[in-house]
């Protein structure tokens, strides 16, 4: 699937701002639909391979935006900080490790049909690269670990709060909100099962059902409420993911490289040698976290063991956005 002409002419004549806000309306507007239990598994798969348009693109002929997405792209865990610093009383961020923006209408149709109001439904940059510790110290955490039972301290960007690291099941996580005004509450799920499911034979079909189940069971709405009763509520995450499994074989001789450079992965830390391609499979990045090298667009490629169906930390649409959910009660 290609972009149609208006929109590639638009894409690469804008400033690279605008072309990076273009791209992530795009992607929220394939994302937020709603959908139903019945037809998940399949109309997720089918808004992935929509978006593969816009990697197809960022990949092929603007991949010079993704040199640019340091200084173009609003950084999510800034933009918690800016809302952080809003005059509302109390307020609550819960990070849910690794949703994507595949997740949306899961969390906004969710929301309406519980009498909730969603202020707002965007997406922001992840960190480079798009992992866990990377987001965790843009918050001034030294790892999401350090919020465990309100073990936060007083040095991140979100003072005064109390905060919380589980993977517990959203029944235990509803008993741990107290009367605390701040919370920032960091859930280890969908990442969790991302990797569980990331073998062969599994991948974006059997994490698409889980997460249906898990964002429209009552215990999660009981929590998400329980956050919401008297604060305002952020609901958001370190990073998305790439379905890797719906990935193309890459070429011998790009293969081989990024087998060699990445093994079965989609980041390495370090200074690389991003390798002679163009346009390039691989790109060298500097950001605040160091330097890394980053698998570029959706190629997969053979690796003992087998290449995981689901995987983070490249250069691709859905892995790099995490969305940003305004809700109150």
């Amino acid at each position: 699937m290609a972009l149609g002409p208006d929109q590639f002419r638009s894409l690469t004549t804008a400033a690279p701002a605008d072309a990076w806000r273009a791209i992530i309306n795009s992607a929220i507007s394939i994302c937020a639909q709603p959908l139903s239990t019945s037809n998940a598994s399949g109309e997720v798969t089918k808004r992935d391979r929509a978006i593969g348009a816009l990697d197809h693109f960022l990949a092929a002929a603007g991949w010079d935006l993704w040199e640019q997405y340091g200084d173009a792209v609003d950084r999510n865990a800034d933009r918690l900080v800016d809302w952080w610093s809003s005059p509302y009383s109390a307020k609550a961020i819960l990070v849910l490790d690794g949703l994507s923006l595949r997740e949306l209408p899961w969390l906004t149709e969710g929301a309406k049909a519980r009498g909730l109001t969603v202020h707002r439904t965007i997406a922001y940059g992840a960190e480079v690269p798009s992992e866990t510790n990377a987001f965790a110290r843009a918050l001034g955490f030294n790892s999401r670990s350090q919020l465990q039972n309100n073990g936060g301290g007083t040095a991140h960007r979100f003072v005064p709060a109390r905060t919380e690291c589980v993977d517990l099941p959203w029944k235990d996580c509803a008993d741990l909100i107290d009367a605390s005004p701040n919370w920032i509450f960091w859930h280890q799920w969908p990442d969790s099962k991302l990797h569980d499911g990331s073998g062969a034979g599994q991948g974006l079909d059997t994490l698409t059902r889980d997460i249906a189940a898990q964002l429209t069971s009552d215990d999660f709405w009981v929590f998400i409420e329980r956050l919401a009763t008297g604060r305002r509520l952020v609901v958001t995450s370190d990073h998305g993911y790439a379905a890797t499994g719906l990935f193309f074989d890459a070429a011998d001789e790009q293969a081989a490289f990024l087998k060699a450079s990445l093994r079965s992965g989609r980041v390495v830390a370090g200074e690389h040698d991003p390798g002679p391609f163009v346009p390039p499979v691989a790109m060298q990045a500097i950001s605040p976290h160091g330097q890394h090298l980053l698998a570029v667009g959706r190629w997969k490629w053979r690796s003992q063991g087998g290449y995981p169906t689901l995987a983070h930390g490249g250069l691709s649409v859905l892995e790099m956005l995490s969305p940003f959910v305004e809700i109150t009660k």
